[in-house]
């Protein structure tokens, strides 16, 4: 995703619409979820990101950010970290409901579960708000109905800063209730804390490590392999980058505008 912008209110205001801030959910003191009215006409496939903008110091500072909520929710969603320092960050971390956030006409991004043509399974790896785009693209039908199994693996320092766990559950039971056959394994990965529960999903170390070893594919049950498997990871681009290999390594390639490979990655920083 880009990095942090800033340009004049007129030049910002032809690109985008000034919008308000609907809700405010914090998970820690760093990390919180955010909702704005959605423009008129708006359109994303899930799994894409806004750039949204913030009035400072007389200038438009604006940052991409993945949209969460589900394409046809009447409202946007994100998940940020508030980062020390930063100038969009420390703002955003002031707003309160009602004020304004500019979010761009247009929608961004390649990540889409919509541009694998085969396979089985997702497998969609994320460290810290990285997690973002999945929590959109699980909440459309369709990837209910076309894959037989959805892996989420989500790695973080702390357990506390694991989120989403009431819409994961929400998903999970909404999908028995219509039948689709998708299965959803939600595996957990902490770096920085030894006193996990003693469940299934809930593993101790790096989602590269546990990728390396065979635990993130012992822990669910399923052989991740390019016959089968579609893959997108996001977050870190360290582990990103690593993940790329490792799956090369497993013969996967990365896809393409004109058709094939097994799986897309988008850096985070």
């Amino acid at each position: 995703m880009s990095s942090t912008a800033m340009v004049s209110i007129d030049a910002y205001s032809g690109k985008a619409t000034c919008e308000r801030l609907l809700w405010v959910h914090r998970w820690t003191d760093k990390l919180l979820s955010f909702r704005t009215t959605r423009p008129a006409g708006y359109r994303f496939t899930a799994g894409q990101f806004a750039r949204l903008g913030l009035e400072i110091d007389g200038e438009v500072v604006s940052r991409a950010y993945s949209i969460t909520s589900a394409e046809g929710d009447d409202y946007l969603e994100y998940y940020a970290i508030i980062v020390p320092e930063g100038k969009f960050t420390s703002r955003l971390n002031q707003l309160q409901p009602g004020d304004a956030v500019w979010v761009e006409k247009l929608s961004y991004g390649f990540m889409t579960a919509d541009r694998f043509v085969d396979g089985e399974q997702v497998w969609m790896l994320a460290t810290g708000t990285g997690l973002g785009p999945y929590i959109s693209i699980l909440q459309q039908p369709e990837v209910w109905q076309r894959f037989t199994d959805l892996v989420v693996v989500h790695g973080v320092r702390q357990r506390e800063e694991l989120a989403y766990a009431e819409t994961f559950s929400h998903l999970q039971q909404h999908a028995r209730e219509q039948g689709w056959p998708a299965r959803l394994h939600l595996l957990r990965c902490v770096t920085r804390q030894a006193d996990l529960p003693a469940e299934p999903g809930w593993l101790g170390g790096r989602i590269t490590t546990l990728l390396k070893d065979g635990r993130l594919e012992q822990a669910c049950g399923l052989t991740l392999s390019p016959e089968h498997s579609r893959v997108m990871a996001c977050g870190n681009p360290e582990m990103v980058t690593e993940v790329r290999e490792l799956l090369r390594e497993r013969g996967m390639t990365p896809l393409r505008r004109t058709g094939g490979g097994q799986f897309v990655t988008e850096d985070y920083w």
